[in-house]
């Protein structure tokens, strides 16, 4: 349990375990279909200038990030728009790890999943490198997936890829998804966390007026 003192205002982390479930971002890490976005700059370094400084340069898609409706919908809202409660809250890991290339209903309704909760699907993607070349067969999530969590009214879904599908027509899975608020986070590293319900931080950076900014994601049990 997270305990948090009032007084102090200090957080009590006894008996939690913190488990972080980012994509580690470096000069080699996987990209969606190998975009190769990121480079590191470095301005300064300590034999040098006896200080260190740098300048990072990436997608707004790159590694774990969050797909705000503005993505795919002309009106949607900007990362900016999004409540922050999207993205905290108690979560639930899913383990379809079994599932060999798409997830559909069918996978979805054994388990148990009400309004408001945060879904988070565990798939064998999660075995894939950090760093190896995009995969375009990876898992995804497939139209009738994502009508049933549309359905259940979740308040966001998060897969352990670059991507939550692969280029369907018209991009059925993403608008379906975000036409009802519900917000995508992508890039999840999910091979640490077992089947279960955990509590769940994913915050994005702050940026104003973008459709999706890259996040640090971690699960606490």
């Amino acid at each position: 349990m997270l305990l948090v003192d009032m007084k102090s205002k200090k957080i009590n982390f006894e008996n939690m375990k913190i488990i972080d479930i980012s994509w580690p971002i470096t000069k080699n890490c996987t990209e969606y279909k190998n975009k190769k976005t990121v480079q590191f700059e470095f301005l300064k370094n300590f034999d040098q200038d006896n200080v260190r400084d740098s300048i990072i340069t990436l997608g707004s898609h790159t590694g774990t990030h969050i797909d705000a409706p503005a993505h795919f919908l002309e009106n949607g809202k900007t990362i900016d728009q999004i409540n922050l409660e999207k993205f905290i809250g108690k979560a639930k890991v899913l383990d379809l790890t079994h599932v060999q290339e798409k997830i559909t209903e069918q996978n979805l309704d054994q388990f148990y999943i009400v309004k408001d909760d945060i879904i988070l699907l565990k798939t064998k993607n999660s075995l894939l490198s950090e760093t190896q070349n995009f995969e375009p067969n990876f898992v995804y999530l497939e139209k009738s997936g994502a009508e049933f969590l549309a359905k259940k009214e979740v308040k966001t879904v998060g897969i352990d890829y670059l991507g939550i599908e692969r280029n369907q027509p018209d991009h059925e899975t993403h608008k379906i998804l975000l036409e009802k608020e519900i917000v995508i986070i992508e890039g999840l590293r999910l091979k640490d966390a077992t089947e279960k319900e955990y509590f769940f931080y994913c915050l994005p950076i702050f940026t104003v007026g973008l459709e999706a900014a890259p996040a640090r994601a971690i699960l606490i049990k």
